[in-house]
């Protein structure tokens, strides 16, 4: 064995007993952290007036409430405004991690500030060197390459006492320990990872990856829908990256200096011969499979492929030759969270194991008879579902943070739970209310009617339109042929059969008052034009929302970018029967 795989196996053999021990001790880890963090910060301001400088537990548990970002908004904005940042945390804040809700009204939505020290860096360090430990052990050969990694920045911006902030992403990136990793693992330069132009940025991570196609074992990003936007604009650009391949050297309106210079040495002069070879497999008729044909030597997809972001399992799935599609890391602008410890898993059946470490975590039971429990990280029972609550270095306390989960097993002592959905998306007409879980389970289903034609479903978002009486809902829907020389042929049976698979699957109180009493209108699918997904993006990115951390809406409620869907509709389908129910 070389001394380099002796070192390897060192290092693998610690990490595994450092896992052992964290998912081992869960309890005495996680009560040690919570009296860490309360001893460095019960002076100040904001858990004096609950603790009253004691930092007991028990104290902590019944004085300290329960908060959503708008009961913690005026302390944070005081320490962006520039007072010390111990009126919320002992340890100096340093940044804003900032993070783009999208909301009601005219404007696409608003910035969180969240506090932002290097206690995180320091998790989210961790939490990377773990999913390295697990992707390794469980796929052979996946660090003998390179990975396509489509990262990129937001620019920074600064509070009024000149700290800076940018999306948690933009921090990360920004660091040594991740410049470090991305020139050892990435077949893109940092300079391309750091553009601050996202469309140039895209095109030089393309270029670069093509001509180091050899290298590529992972084609990854951070959201699924990164990922198929890549594609999307590989699709649109692969024509002139062939030239810039061809002829050897990057076009002209890539101005970044820094972008130019790296991908100039990286083609190292004209390649006449790959061009061919890549011109051949991207016009071809159909793009299925198109991930491996261009990359033969990937052995996995990696991007976040949970709750919202699997409606695009088909698509990747699609492209990629059904190669596995690995969601490693559950991360949140509060606080890094767990880790997928069985990364071959369906995409569906993706679990993620909490590590205690992380911020003390504790959980509110999500119960319809709206009873009350908290419980610890310990203590939560296999199938049930809650939010969980976070407490951490950074000067959150009880923080809710808004998702819904399944506890899902243990990894020895630690929990693993499946993500179900965000506790605030919802559609409703009437009393009557549709999760997001179960709007994306409607969809999955009405996909399997589009199985049968030569349709794809590449985005999709809804709205309650409560314009018309009754009140129905709404799909927007871009549609796509897998045969790309296809024209799109919109069968009016076919669509209508999509909306009632979707009524089908909506809950007893939605079927009722649409079957029954007529109080909500039948189901519309409005299609839009091909595209139009990608400017309500550009949209919500000129608002201030980030390339990286970008999702879709499920629920579309800002009436800019409704209007934007509704100047791209070029097609309405309606339900033709009311769904079935059961008196």
């Amino acid at each position: 064995m070389s001394q380099s795989s002796h070192l390897n196996k060192s290092l693998d053999d610690e990490m595994h007993k450092v896992l052992e021990d964290l998912t081992s001790n869960v309890k005495q880890i996680q009560d040690d952290l919570l009296e860490e963090i309360l001893t460095h910060n019960a002076n100040t301001e904001y858990l004096k007036r609950f603790l009253h400088g004691r930092s007991g537990k028990e104290l902590f548990k019944k004085n300290v409430p329960i908060v959503t970002y708008v009961d913690v908004e005026p302390y944070i904005e005081r320490v962006a405004n520039g007072e010390p940042s111990d009126i919320i945390s002992a340890q100096p804040i340093t940044k804003f991690a900032f993070r783009y809700v999208f909301c009601s009204g005219t404007s696409g939505g608003k910035m969180k500030l969240l506090p932002f020290n290097v206690k995180y860096l320091e998790n989210v360090e961790f939490i990377s060197n773990v999913r390295s430990f697990v992707i390794s052990r469980h796929i052979d050969g996946a660090d003998q390459g390179k990975a396509i990694r489509f990262a990129f920045i937001k620019m920074e911006s600064t509070t009024p006492s000149g700290l800076p902030a940018a999306p948690a992403s933009t921090i990360v990136l920004k660091t040594a320990y991740f410049r470090n990793l991305a020139s050892k693992s990435y077949t893109s330069p940092n300079e391309i990872i750091l553009c601050r132009d996202n469309k140039q940025s895209m095109y030089c991570h393309l270029l670069c990856g093509l001509v180091r196609r050899e290298e590529v074992v992972s084609v990854s990003a951070a959201f699924a829908s990164a990922l198929v936007r890549a594609i999307s604009f590989l699709e649109e650009y692969w024509k002139e990256l062939c030239g810039n391949i061809r002829m050897g050297h990057v076009s002209e309106w890539i101005e970044d200096t820094s972008c130019r210079n790296c991908v100039s040495e990286i083609l190292g002069g004209p390649n006449p011969e790959l061009a061919n070879l890549i011109e051949k497999e991207c016009n071809q008729i159909s793009w299925g499979g198109i991930i491996c044909r261009l990359w033969p030597k990937t052995k996995f997809v990696e991007c976040v492929i949970t709750g919202q972001m699997t409606h695009y399992i088909p698509t990747l799935e699609f492209y990629s030759n059904k190669l596995p599609i690995v969601s490693m890391k559950y991360f949140s602008s509060e606080t890094s969270i767990g880790i997928n410890l069985n990364p071959l898993c369906k995409p569906q059946d993706v679990s993620y194991t909490f590590m205690p470490k992380m911020a003390y975590f504790e959980f509110l039971l999500v119960d319809e008879a709206n009873e009350v429990k908290i419980v610890d990280l310990v203590d939560v029972n296999l199938g049930c579902y809650y939010e969980p609550l976070v407490t951490s270095y950074t000067g959150l306390y009880r923080y809710r943070l808004g998702d819904v989960l399944q506890v899902s097993g243990f990894y020895n002592n630690a929990p693993q739970f499946r993500f179900v959905r965000r506790n605030d998306v919802a559609l409703s007409v009437d009393i009557e209310t549709t999760t997001e879980e179960e709007l994306l389970k409607a969809v999955a289903n009405a996909r399997m009617v589009l199985d049968s034609s030569d349709l794809m479903l590449t985005n999709f978002t809804w709205y309650a339109d409560i314009s018309t009486i009754p009140g129905h809902y709404v799909g927007y829907w871009e549609l796509k042929a897998k045969n790309k020389n296809t024209i799109l042929d919109l069968d009016k049976k076919l669509m209508a059969e999509c909306c009632y698979v979707l009524e089908e699957t909506f809950g007893s109180i939605y079927r009722a008052y649409r079957s029954k009493n007529g109080l909500i209108g039948a189901l519309e699918i409005r299609v839009v034009l091909p595209g139009t997904f990608d400017s309500l993006m550009n949209f919500f990115i000129s608002e201030g929302a980030s390339l990286v951390q970008y999702k879709t809406p499920i629920c579309m409620r800002s009436s800019n970018a409704l209007a934007i869907l509704e100047d791209k509709v070029f097609a309405r389908f309606f339900s033709d029967k009311p769904p079935p129910f059961d008196f």
